[in-house]
Formats: C-alpha cells, sequence, structure tokens
C-alpha cells in the first residue's frame, strides 16, 4: 500500500476523507479539544467547524472551476485556518451571565506562522506555500476591513501578499461552516468586500502602482494616490537581506553584489567579541553607524543580518529612507532541512533550538515594506 503523505493529502491527490486527515495530522487533533464562542459557533468545538469549512469550500462556484493546484492552496488554507486557535482561546467569565465569552485574539497572524512551520520542508513552491499562510494570515479580514482607520489601505496592502479572490472564498467558506444567527450579515460583509476590492482594482490580484517609489511612498504617507508617479529621489540603494541563518545570505552577497560594502553584524560580533546569544545593543548600535556613514556619502551597501521580523526591517528600513536611500529585500526562503544542514556547515555553527525561534518569528517580506522584494529561490 502507498504511503500516505502530506504532499498528498493536501493535494487531494488521495481522495478526501476527513478521518484519514484527523488520523494524519495531530494538530487537527487537537482542533477538537478547543472549545467556541456558542454564539458565534453553536456546532461546538474548532475541530467540528474546520469540517464544516471544508466541505463548504468543496460547495463553492470558484472551487468548482478551480484548477488542481488553486484547490491545493484553498483546501489546505481552510483546513489550517484556525490552526492556533487552541493556544490563542481565552476563555472568560461574564458578570451576571452563566455563558463564559469564548475568544482567540491574534489567532489569524499566529496560525499563519504557525502553518508556515508546518508547511516548510514540503516540496511545493514557495510561492504556494506563502499563499496558503496569507490566506490564514487574512482571513478575517474580509468581514472586519470596514473597521479599520483606512479600510482602503488595508486591503490594498492584503492584496500585495494574497489572492483577495481567494480569500473572499475562504472567508464564504468560514462563514457558512458554523452555526450562528450573525451569518447572513457576515455573508454580505464577504459579499461587500468582494465589491469593495473591485472598486480599489485589486481583487484577485495585488493594486497596479505608477511605480515602486509611489508604491513605497503610500504605504509612508496618507496622502499618496496609488496611480500618481512620484518623482524618484533616491540617491542610493541599499540590499537589506532577510532569512534564517544558513540560508545562504553570504554566498548570494559573494555572488552579486561582489564590490558592495557590508554591513555585517556577524563580523561586527567577532569584532566586538560578542556572541550570537549575547548583548545585541552594541552591535546594533556599531552597524547603525556603519550604515549611516556609506548613507551620508550616497553609497549603496548590503545590510546583512537575519532581518526575519517586519518590525525590525521597518525601523531599518525608515532609517535608510531618511537618507533617500532606495531599499531592497533580499529574501531567501529555504526548507528547515536544508537550513539546518547548512548552519552544520557554517564555521560559527548556530544552535539549533536558536534557528527555531527564528523560525517561529519569520515574517517574509511583501513589497508594501519596501521598494523592491528579491525573492531567491
Amino acid at each position: 500500500m502507498k504511503q500516505r503523505t502530506t504532499e498528498d493529502l493536501l493535494s487531494l491527490k488521495i481522495p478526501y476523507d476527513w478521518d484519514l486527515l484527523v488520523e494524519h495530522f495531530k494538530w487537527l487533533q487537537a482542533l477538537y479539544e478547543c472549545p467556541q464562542d456558542p454564539e458565534y459557533h453553536a456546532e461546538g468545538n474548532v475541530g467540528i467547524h474546520t469540517k464544516m469549512v471544508v466541505e463548504e469550500m468543496f460547495q463553492l462556484e470558484g472551487w468548482q472551476k478551480a484548477d488542481a493546484l488553486t484547490r491545493s492552496i484553498l483546501f489546505t488554507a481552510c483546513l489550517m485556518h484556525d490552526i492556533s486557535k487552541p493556544e490563542c482561546t481565552v476563555i472568560e467569565k461574564i458578570e451576571g451571565s452563566d455563558q463564559p465569552r469564548i475568544t482567540s485574539p491574534k489567532h489569524a497572524v499566529k496560525g499563519a506562522n504557525r502553518t508556515r512551520q508546518q508547511l516548510i520542508d514540503l516540496n511545493w513552491p514557495d510561492f504556494v506555500k506563502e499563499q496558503i499562510c496569507q490566506l490564514v494570515r487574512y482571513h478575517g479580514l474580509p468581514i472586519w476591513f470596514w473597521s479599520k482607520s483606512n479600510p482602503e489601505k488595508a486591503v490594498i496592502q492584503a492584496s500585495l501578499s494574497v489572492n483577495t479572490e481567494w480569500l473572499s472564498w475562504v472567508a464564504e467558506a468560514d462563514m457558512r461552516g458554523r452555526i450562528t444567527a450573525t451569518q447572513e450579515d457576515k455573508l454580505e460583509r464577504v459579499a461587500y468586500f468582494t465589491e469593495f476590492c473591485k472598486e480599489q482594482q485589486c481583487y484577485g490580484g495585488g493594486r497596479h502602482f505608477a511605480s515602486p517609489h509611489t508604491r513605497f511612498l503610500y504605504f509612508q504617507k496618507k496622502e499618496v494616490y496609488p496611480d500618481a508617479p512620484i518623482y524618484d529621489d533616491t540617491r542610493a540603494e541599499v540590499y537589506l537581506m532577510c532569512g534564517l541563518p544558513g540560508t545562504g545570505k553570504d554566498t548570494w552577497i559573494a555572488e552579486n553584489v561582489p564590490d558592495w560594502p557590508v554591513v555585517s553584524l556577524d563580523n561586527i560580533r567577532d569584532d566586538l567579541n560578542i556572541s550570537f546569544n549575547g548583548n545585541q545593543g552594541k552591535v546594533i548600535q556599531a552597524a547603525q553607524e556603519q550604515a549611516k556613514s556609506y548613507l551620508r556619502k550616497q553609497q549603496s551597501f548590503v545590510w546583512n543580518a537575519t532581518n526575519v521580523n517586519r518590525q525590525i526591517r521597518k525601523k531599518l528600513i525608515d532609517l535608510f529612507t531618511q537618507y533617500r536611500a532606495k531599499v531592497t529585500i533580499v529574501y531567501l526562503p529555504k526548507p528547515l532541512s536544508v537550513v539546518l544542514r547548512q548552519n552544520r556547515q557554517r564555521e560559527v555553527v548556530i544552535k539549533e533550538s536558536v534557528i527555531e525561534k527564528f523560525l517561529h518569528r519569520l515574517e517574509p517580506p511583501t513589497v508594501a515594506e519596501a521598494h523592491r522584494v528579491m525573492v531567491v529561490e
């Protein structure tokens, strides 16, 4: 009998069998132990809800017309959309009520990261795996986008990371796959999300911008219009490396920009005799001073560090653009097995537990962050 692989199950090469999926995936088993608020999920626990969502997806017109790859993406996203509810669920007693309030704050954001960890070693193209992660990350957006401070910017930003047409299908299946008095209202919101994305020219694809510089400024300032070409006054370029330790950042730099100066946090650690696990404050300060010296001279350079967290990248990009630099994020996604193998071949080997912590914090870059994102497969 052919061995059942995760790839075959998620790509539906093995015909859909819910019991088989539950048997194969331990994280799916855990969903049956996670309660939900009966006001919004009278059907019961997260496992029951997830099964309903998957089977509602099968009924949608979009699914019926989708090709095999799209179906794999949609199926896996529905299967994993609430993967982090067990770790995020909070049960609060309400004064004067016998019925507690059950919520799962940030389960979509954490779920995207957990999904990434589950998929990282699958033999699928990176863009496929990341599209699934982003569907998990944004699956609640069609319901709540209008409550955002800037709904237009919220959906346009999402469109640069996720196919918003697929997102609307996942959201519709999510709303249909539950028992609640608010179902019709939520389905109307999904329909409105679809129309709003079409109005913003970002349904089924990323919003087009007049230029990369216009796009970058749009996400930095309120008064920029996507179709308005803005004069590019950048003076130099910074390549901001992004990737887990052991993904080959040094090799890429040597092969692609061998003549550019490099601000290397690893080299600065060596110079200051500070370990990878030590206090990084002095390392960052020295690196920033080095970067400023290049920026003042309008000299292009590389900032070489892991930079897996979006907040860290933002602080650096803010610094670089203060000096009118153009920023390219160079992202090197690699399977964890490859990362661990290459790490063992480094002169300075990093503990595997440290690499796994980086993986847990990994937020792949999007073009909403910088002038350009270069993905090195």
